[in-house]
This record gives C-alpha cells, structure tokens and sequence, in this order.
C-alpha cells in the first residue's frame, strides 16, 4: 500500500532517532558516493541543485566520507550548505588507517575545514583491516567527541563482538554496513548486537549499486571506469542469479503499482525505526521517487516473500550509497 502524499506539499521523508544515543535524522538519509564520479561524469553545478533540493523531501541526513573524490565532495556538499547548514545532519569519517596511525583528529580536521563547519554530526571510521584495537579507535572518537568537533560517533566494518566492546569504551551512535534484499549478512551478527544496545543501522548500498532499482545491468554495458564494473554482482555468473531473483521483486513491485527501487527501501524502513537507508543518486527524480518510498507501507507477508526471493548472503562492505 502507498501512502498518497498531501496536496498541500511539504516534507515527504518522516524523522526517526539514530538509536538511543544518536540523533533524530530524517528516516532516510542522502549518500554522497555518485557525487565522487564512481558511476559516472558528475557535473558540479547539478550536484549542488540536487543538494539544494534536499529540504523539500524532508531529507535532513547527508552521508560521505572523506575518500570520496579526495575530499572534494565535502567541499562540494560544504559549498551547497552553507545557506542552510542548522538544518541538516553531516555524516562523514575516514578509514582506518588514520586510527591505526593515531591521526584521527587530523583527519577530522581536514574533513570539517573543507566543509567549512565547527562540527559534524556524526563520524564514521571504517574499521577494516585494523591493526589497533577497538577499544583505541573508540577512544581516539570519544576524544573528538570531547573536543566539540563530533556529537556522535559511527563505525562500520567490524563485528558484532567488536561493535559491543568499542560501545562499552565511548557510544556508538550509529553502524554503517552495507544493507539491503540483496545483502542482508548483517542480520546475522552485527545488527541484532546493534539493536540489543541501541545502536542506529545506516544501511549502506540500499539498492545494492543500483541493482535492485531495476538497473540490473551487465558489467559490459556499463561505462569506461564505472565501479560497478569490477563488482561481481554485475557479473557472469552471479549476473543470470540475481537478475533471476530481482524479477520476482518487480513482479511484487507491479502488483503494489511502484517502483523496485521503492519496494526495496520500503522494506528496509519496515525492519525497524533504528533503520535509516542511505541510498546515493546525482538524479533529482531518482532522490524525489527514493524518499516517496517511506509512504509504502509493506504487510508481514510481502516482507517475508521478499525475504524469500533474496536469503542471506553477499559482500557486505561499507559504502554510503
């Protein structure tokens, strides 16, 4: 069932809390990965006009990380929020290797200087191939807590027994994985840890890089220096599976008259007010249809027929698309 929107306008996209200790965000967040030229040619100017377009679907979360672009998409989203800055959440991070090398609050330095603010909402570090412990990477974040320069802190990359030792060292606010039909891995470990100490879910890859919103496309047909050309999800043989699967996802979409990538999310919102999707787009109808999807409201079945369509299983790497 979809929920018509009012035909006096306003916001489209309902708020929820980050966990316990996070703050209230808009139910579904903005990636900024397409923005960084991965998918394809990113043209500045219609970037920041998608940015500027944010406030009217309700979209108050704005998700990045410092590797994207080498840093020139938070100057991109920094430029197109100057206006309005009060009125939005800022997620950014950095891998681990600042942590490991004890530079963490140098690099959120350089993060907020080019973004042009005092602070960010929420810092994310990526914690894959880690050679210090948790417990230091949350005690190099609780310190940027205590220095003004983040309100919360994220983490993404590590499992459910990491996620619950860093939390006893500082809060986290919020986890960051990749989450979606296609990718749910996480249910298996780090989201029940997440959800039994109150810990937000951004689900990264919502649409699993576009698939799942109808684009399941071969590799080859894909353009010169598109990421997705090397991901296995667009490839022979993992290709023929999943386009098998995602046509009974759009025969369910059809029968509820919207879209794959709508259905997609919606099922994502369904799994819990701790569940904020991310997905990332650099088209203004693409972001407007993605917000339309917190008014599909699923019923236990048809969640339990998608989930039946796409079982547990896939690359569950940290993204914010």
């Amino acid at each position: 069932m979809v929920i018509p929107m009012t035909s006096s306008g306003g916001s489209v996209v309902d708020n929820r809390k980050l966990g316990d200790t996070g703050p209230v965000t808009s139910c579904l967040g903005f990636g900024c990965l397409a923005l960084s030229g991965v998918y394809g040619e990113v043209d500045r100017e219609e970037s920041i006009s998608l940015i500027h377009g944010l406030p009217d679907t309700g979209v108050t979360l704005i998700a990045m990380s410092d590797d994207h672009a080498g840093g020139e998409v938070e100057r991109l989203v920094g430029e197109a929020i100057r206006p309005w800055r009060d009125e939005l959440l800022l997620s950014t991070g950095t891998s681990q290797r600042d942590a490991d090398s004890g530079r963490l609050a140098q690099s959120c330095e350089a993060s907020l200087k080019r973004l042009g603010v005092d602070f960010v909402d929420l810092y994310i570090v990526g914690c894959e191939a880690r050679s210090v412990p948790i417990e230091e990477t949350a005690g190099q974040l609780a310190e940027l807590v205590e220095a003004g320069k983040v309100r919360h802190v994220g983490l993404s990359g590590v499992t459910g027994e990491e996620l619950r030792r860093a939390h006893e060292v500082h809060p986290i606010a919020a986890l960051a994985m990749e989450y979606s039909l296609m990718c749910r891995d996480v249910e298996l470990d780090q989201l029940p840890v997440a959800r039994e100490l109150g810990i937000g879910m951004m689900a990264c890859r919502p649409l699993g890089r576009g698939f799942l919103a109808g684009r399941g496309i071969s590799s080859r047909a894909l353009a010169p220096g598109d990421v997705r050309r090397t991901d296995p999800r667009f490839k022979t043989p993992e290709l023929e599976r999943n386009l098998a699967m995602l046509r009974q996802v759009e025969a369910e979409a059809a029968s509820m008259d919207v879209s794959t990538g709508r259905l997609a999310l919606a099922w994502l919102l369904s799994r819990g007010p701790h569940v904020v999707p991310v997905p990332s787009t650099r088209d203004p109808v693409h972001l407007e249809m993605n917000a339309v999807s917190s008014r599909v409201v699923l019923s236990e079945a048809t969640c339990r027929r998608l989930e039946d369509v796409f079982l547990h299983g896939g690359a569950g790497a940290f993204a914010e698309d």
